[in-house]
């Protein structure tokens, strides 16, 4: 579990396949001591677990499901990627809760000078439309951000300073693909409300059987 507020931004030093895993080695500012084997870090938003440590980086595994679903394909040899450890039990929950398991990609609209803020827009598949709200959260690259505005397959948000700062997210350019996980919350209410519309066993169903 995460909260979409990214600690640090790493970079990629190497890039290795195994069968159809990719296996990564990230540099980063994160204490190696602190960082242990089988724990859990969100990459851009992704959650990989760690296989190996080294000074100054790590090492993580991405299985098929989690290429195909995210932007991890079109990592290279000195891409940033936005890192966030999982959330310890008491910590303050500061953005909203990510489960680190990215829903799509979407692709950047624009992003544009707002004062002194970032406007990013976005497009992604409309079929997520329901779990898209104004002044709702969603998780791009890993960082939670607020929805301004929004349409079918496309909203807006806004970057303060201290985000563009602390992130990749200030180098976003138009048509750039980006891992989108949608409110957690939302998806299980909707799920639920799919259930509850679903038509069950009737009095009329068991009359038309001939019973």
């Amino acid at each position: 579990m995460f909260t979409g507020l990214v600690e640090t931004v790493g970079k990629v030093a190497q890039i290795k396949s195994r069968g159809n895993y990719r296996i990564l080695m990230i540099e980063s500012a994160i204490d190696s001591g602190e960082i242990a084997v089988g724990e859990s870090i969100a990459c851009d938003g992704a959650c990989l677990t760690v296989v190996d440590i080294t000074s100054g980086s790590f090492v993580v595994e991405a299985s098929q499901e989690t290429v195909a679903r995210t932007i991890l394909a079109g990592y290279r040899v000195g891409s940033q990627v936005n890192l966030e450890r999982s959330l310890k039990l008491g910590s303050r929950l500061g953005g909203h809760f990510v489960s680190g398991h990215v829903d799509d990609t979407g692709t950047v609209d624009c992003c544009r000078p707002a004062g002194e803020s970032l406007e990013l827009a976005l497009m992604y598949n409309p079929v997520y439309d329901r779990l898209v709200i104004e002044k709702g959260s969603i998780a791009i690259n890993g960082v939670s951000l607020t929805v301004n505005t929004c349409r079918s397959g496309w909203c807006s948000t806004n970057l303060v300073p201290h985000t563009v700062k602390s992130t990749n997210r200030g180098s976003l350019r138009s048509q750039e693909r980006i891992n989108l996980e949608f409110d957690m919350i939302g998806k299980y209410v909707a799920r639920m409300l799919d259930k509850e519309n679903k038509p069950g066993l009737t009095i009329e169903k068991f009359k038309e059987s001939g019973w």
